[in-house]
């Protein structure tokens, strides 16, 4: 896919992928390995630079992920981020010691410009924290490049050996300076040419998706969201003839959507086929309260029905899936379990078939949308407002019932439609029914119906994001329109939450 690849090395850290979109901005190709790679695997893949992820563990912990310690003599620049950072003092002699306040969230530290790393980069910037360890002493042969208030040891640098670590994560939007920092390393000490692009991962992806599949047929679960939509795309371009999607319409769906993806899809160079089955999918979860045991279950059923369908269309040797980086970084794929996505959790080992094909695997949701117009896919499918698999089913908090899902789909439209009507635009923005009744009046009547939250978001990649500040006009008109028409409803709040500590999704 390119000539030069930057290696990252994985310590359990769940902003390892995210750290390999950064890569990927700058058109530098990245693969992710874990902490076990060797030294030889190293040789073999020939990186231009090698970064070290955050991860949970302390360096002196009994089961601490560690690498090999002879990376570091390689001669290949290498930055460590967080664990990183702790790890390459450790490795090479420096102390680490437990803080006694940890340290979380975006702080002010103070740089120096005379590093490399930090080059064209003012001395104070602002930078996300999240450790519980530091560097106590630094390793002989490095100095410290940067410090903040609680923190006198917030990077370090072997500007001879070219290593360096830094202790917050660049990584994230909640650095601004990391994106000039990463450029930094990628160009002026791993001095990459670039040159990775959308349209190679495309043409690689065909190739790949080809050479796995042959003359097969594969079957595919179309929702009409970005993922899947994108998928499907490819993979007709990849296989034609050889693709079959499905739409399982499992009743969990916004308000109109079910019929908008059959208008967009039917007649279109691919074998479509619209399963109803939302009655067995509500009949799975009925009295079902835990959001993990929603999320496999749902998971589970798409399975089955996918099966139920191809026993019907015959032999169909692969099931593709819309999974991206976000859902596998999320459901704890080498990394801290925060919640399954019904792409990687919960699927039956019994599937009856031969393998799974997994095209977008590798992309963030943005990267996603880039690959969708290169594809020629209309705007009002690239740019669709993201949906999770198992839809409603986890904006109602608790358990879901028909009722529940009625109420919500008609307090989710009109936040959509004030929404797109006004000047602001968040990335992702929806309604959750709380499980939460409380007491109003309506006329002269008392009331005691259910609270609505409202979600909005903004963010780049979905890893990390921000609560978008909708205006209190905003906020006043689809307050008063759900309470005025939505039977059900007699509260609405405005989730406030960023991304970390909380997740986008309530459940």
């Amino acid at each position: 896919m390119a000539n030069e690849t930057v290696l990252i090395i994985d310590f359990g850290g769940q902003y390892k992928e995210l750290i390999a979109r950064r890569v990927r901005e700058w058109g530098v190709y990245s693969i992710i390995k874990p902490n076990t790679v060797s030294v030889e695997e190293i040789g073999k893949i020939s990186p231009v630079g090698i970064i070290f992820t955050g991860g949970p563990d302390s360096v002196y912990g009994k089961n601490a992920p560690v690498c090999d310690k002879k990376i570091l003599d390689l001669g290949i620049p290498v930055l460590g981020i967080c664990y990183g950072m702790q790890l390459i003092s450790h490795l090479s002699g420096g102390k680490v010691k437990t803080t006694r306040k940890s340290e979380y969230g975006v702080t002010k530290a103070e740089l120096k410009p005379s590093s490399r790393l930090f080059e064209g980069i003012a001395g104070s910037q602002k930078v996300l924290m999240s450790h519980t360890d530091m560097v106590e002493e630094v390793p002989e042969g490095f100095s410290v490049i940067a410090q903040t208030r609680s923190c006198p040891v917030a990077a370090i640098s072997n500007e001879e050996k070219k290593i360096y670590g830094v202790q917050f994560h660049p990584e994230v939007e909640n650095t601004p300076c990391g994106k000039a920092l990463i450029y930094n390393f990628l160009y002026k000490i791993c001095s990459a040419a670039g040159g990775y692009t959308m349209e190679n991962y495309l043409n690689f992806q065909i190739e790949e998706v080809r050479k796995t599949v042959g003359k097969k047929r594969v079957l595919l679960g179309l929702s009409g969201g970005v993922d899947s939509s994108v998928c499907a795309r490819l993979l007709a371009e990849a296989l034609p003839g050889q693709l079959t999607c499905i739409f399982v319409d499992h009743g969990f769906m916004r308000k109109n959507e079910p019929g908008e993806i059959k208008k967009a899809f039917e007649g279109k160079d691919l074998n479509l086929i619209c399963v109803d089955a939302s009655k067995k999918f509500l009949d799975k979860i009925a009295g079902v309260t835990d959001p993990e045991k929603k999320r496999k279950i749902i998971g589970a059923e798409f399975a089955r029905t996918f099966e139920d369908e191809a026993k019907k269309l015959g032999k169909i040797e692969f099931l593709a899936q819309g999974t991206i980086y976000p859902d596998v970084v999320e459901s704890g794929t080498n990394s801290a379990l925060i919640k399954s996505h019904h792409n990687v959790g919960g699927l039956p080992k019994d599937l009856g078939f031969e393998g799974v094909v997994e095209p977008l695997r590798g992309l963030f949701k943005d990267e996603v949308r880039q690959l969708g117009k290169i594809l020629g896919l209309p705007d009002t499918i690239v740019n669709r407002q993201p949906f999770p698999g198992p839809g409603l089913a986890v904006r109602v908090i608790g358990e879901v019932t028909k009722e529940k899902l009625d109420i919500l789909r008609e307090a989710d439209a009109i936040m959509r439609e004030e929404v797109a009507k006004s000047k602001v635009k968040p990335d992702q923005y929806f309604v959750v029914l709380t499980n939460l009744k409380s007491v109003g009046v309506m006329g002269d009547e008392r009331t005691y119906q259910y609270t609505a939250a409202l979600r909005a978001v903004t963010t780049k990649d979905f890893m990390t994001a921000e609560y978008t500040r909708l205006p209190h006009a905003l906020l006043s008109k689809i307050s008063s329109r759900i309470t005025n028409e939505v039977t059900g409803i007699n509260r609405i709040v405005f989730d406030i939450t960023s991304k970390p500590p909380a997740t986008i999704e309530w459940e």
